[in-house]
């Protein structure tokens, strides 16, 4: 089936999304996303035209994402935040035809150079944001209403979306999710001990949109199960927990940071937070301190999950296994998971092994990659993620270590080689090594050594400046070190591991 199509059979009255003040029927949605692929069928786009997305965590998102996968397009959700040059590599990289931004999303389209990106044909913008060269979509969308039609038919094995990622092969490529992938994980995680998402049930999201643990964990969830979804763009954890009590939320999902931030809020109301019958912690490891501070100041307990982009994304989860503190639980029903040394044999109980993982959720691999897919998915379709755990007596897994060099911050991961393709363009720097350091906010920091170029001189703030043009602001390094030369190994690779 088509994805989009989860929304049909849920009551016209109740509530789908809450954004900007706003409260959005499904009935009321499933008119406006109907609108929207009207938008895009006058466009002349056709099935398997790439359509990117740069909005925020906002409505707008919604009604695009569910319009572009309902017409038979491939949606690329993007980071409205990233820099320009960024933006355009990825439009360039899956050959986008059209894209549809929000008000965050217009600044950084600006300042791309649309020469360079002759395959694409509309930008669609806000009304109040259109400008000579783009369309205003929602005017658009307000004449085709009365033309749209229903979603159409769609494979398991259809496209349905590009999700950038640094993933388990090194540096960002477009994993290819389909219809089926994005599907028979919700199916699993609905059928997960405790997981079970419930129409009655009113989920908070602060998690970005383009982000897998957003879309798919989260929105595409929420409406699959028919509950109701509170968006929200900008995340202060004040404001959060008065958002739980004033929608009495039930369920809270989001990455380790933000769990940081809510347990170290002063003087939280007493039982704020009661309505919250599931809590979730993804995208990172959470330390075991986070999870007992929000035990203690906010009496809440913080189930932790594991998944990747690749896997669509959930994997394991510890909510209601009654796994310990430090464990991510369980694979989910409908997973295979095994834990194998370097010839791909199964280690023993207690012994570390990689994560290998199998299933409909998994996907068929990385877009016009071939040989980074051979890389994570070998020929019995076992997908090697890269992450070690060992799994107790009890058969409760534990990470403990993941894909070589990566560094997650605030749950977004950063593949060193990225950051240091854009060091070493610096005039200033001849050579360039990246690691991930601990922070109190983000888990982790991207930290920088440079070699300096013969007779030039290191200035940090511009260094780091530097990479801000290039990359999104999280993958930046946040410290930069002058050293006179780094560790090589004998094949002239750099030892990150010896740094830091």
């Amino acid at each position: 089936m088509n994805l989009a199509t989860m929304l049909d059979d849920h009551p016209d009255g109740h509530t789908a999304v809450v954004s900007g003040g706003e409260r959005i029927s499904y009935e009321r949605l499933r008119r406006e996303v109907a609108a929207t692929r009207g938008a895009l069928a006058t466009l002349g786009l056709v099935e398997g035209d790439r359509v990117a997305i740069l909005c925020g965590t906002n409505a707008r998102f919604v009604r695009s994402w569910l319009a572009i996968i309902g017409s038979g397009l491939v949606a690329v959700p993007l980071n409205p935040q990233s820099p320009p040059a960024e933006i355009q590599r990825e439009l360039h990289l899956v050959g986008a035809r059209a894209v549809v931004a929000g008000p965050a999303g217009v600044a950084p389209l600006s300042h791309i150079d649309r020469s360079e990106l002759p395959e694409l044909e509309f930008v669609l913008v806000p009304s109040h944001q259109s400008t000579s060269g783009s369309i205003d979509f929602d005017a658009l969308a307000e004449d085709s209403e009365p033309e749209a039609g229903p979603a159409v038919e769609r494979s398991d094995s259809d496209l349905a979306a590009l999700l950038f990622t640094s993933g388990t092969a090194g540096n960002p490529k477009a994993a290819m999710l389909t219809h089926g992938n994005l599907a028979a994980n919700l199916h699993q995680v609905q059928n997960a001990p405790v997981r079970s998402t419930r129409p009655d049930d009113v989920i908070l999201c602060v998690v970005p949109l383009f982000h897998v643990l957003g879309l798919n964990s989260i929105l595409n969830l929420a409406l699959y199960a028919g509950a109701t979804i509170v968006l929200i763009e900008r995340f202060d954890p004040v404001s959060m927990i008065e958002m739980v009590a004033e929608e009495q939320a039930s369920v809270l999902i989001g990455p380790p940071t933000m769990w940081a931030a809510l347990s170290q809020v002063e003087d939280a109301p007493e039982g704020a937070m009661s309505s919250l019958r599931l809590a979730v912690s993804g995208a990172a490891p959470i330390p075991a301190r986070v999870v007992r501070d929000c035990r203690d100041n906010l009496n809440i307990d913080i189930a932790e999950g594991y998944g990747l982009t690749e896997a669509s994304p959930s994997v394991a989860l510890s909510a209601g296994t009654g796994a310990p503190i430090g464990s991510i639980g369980r694979p989910i029903p409908g997973i295979e998971l095994r834990l194998v040394d370097a010839e791909g044999d199964d280690v023993y109980i207690g012994d570390a092994g990689e994560i290998i993982v199998r299933g409909d959720n998994v996907f068929p691999g990385y877009w016009q990659d071939p040989e980074a897919t051979a890389r994570v998915i070998d020929s019995d379709g076992w997908l090697h993620t890269g992450d070690m755990a060992v799994v107790n007596d009890d058969g409760y897994l534990f990470i403990v270590d993941r894909a070589k060099d990566l560094i997650i911050v605030s749950g977004f991961n950063v593949y060193p080689a990225e950051v240091e393709r854009v060091l070493v363009t610096h005039p200033s720097v001849a050579e360039a090594a990246v690691v991930g350091v601990p922070h109190p906010h983000t888990g982790e920091a991207v930290k920088a050594y440079v070699v300096p170029r013969s007779g030039r001189t290191i200035e940090e703030d511009d260094i780091i400046d530097w990479c801000a043009t290039e990359l999104a602001r999280y993958k930046c390094p946040s410290k930069i070190d002058e050293v006179d030369e780094l560790p090589h190994g004998l094949g002239g690779k750099i030892l990150r591991r010896q740094l830091g």
